[in-house]
């Protein structure tokens, strides 16, 4: 696959390893959620249209989600650009976001009163892997999620089989 630009500064590929993937770079501008948003969405759909990716819907739309709670929380946190890498591997798509902020986030303690800041726990339930690592410079979160609705991973990337 061609290098494709679009949005800020954006590239989809087919890496040497033969995975697919796409990055993209945002100044952390109010636009820039919607815009990595829309990057997720279309790069799942060139997956499945261009290369025969099987994608649910639903993969679609908690890739959408993943990706703007974690460009919102880059953008709110951490000053500067913002990193989106986007790869498919097997039946999963990563999503990484890198900001420039080292500090790592933390979950909150679930509060059902609590006004917003729900995001990481809502990245965290929908996901099958979540990692947060410290960069030389700044922060790298990445997410798993499910391209098909079935086999579901969990944490730790097993497969989960369904119950008889």
């Amino acid at each position: 696959m061609e290098p494709v630009s679009s949005g800020e500064g954006s590239s989809t590929s087919h890496a040497d390893d033969g995975l697919l993937r796409a990055a993209a770079a945002f100044e952390g501008e109010g636009t820039c959620i919607a815009a990595a948003r829309q990057m997720a969405a279309d790069f799942l759909t060139r997956a499945h249209t261009e290369h025969g990716v099987a994608v649910s819907q639903r993969a679609v739309e908690l890739s959408r989600l993943v990706v703007s709670e974690l460009v919102t929380n880059a953008r709110k946190y951490a000053m500067g650009p913002i990193l989106l890498d986007l790869r498919i591997t097997g039946d999963l798509v990563e999503v990484a976001v890198w900001d420039s902020d080292p500090v790592l986030p933390v979950a909150r303690a679930a509060d059902a009163g609590r006004v917003g800041q729900h995001g990481l726990e809502i990245v965290m339930a929908v996901c099958q892997g979540f990692e947060a690592m410290r960069e030389p410079v700044g922060k790298r979160i990445t997410a798993r999620l499910a391209l098909t609705d079935a086999p579901r991973r969990d944490r730790d990337g097993r497969r989960q089989v369904p119950p008889a």
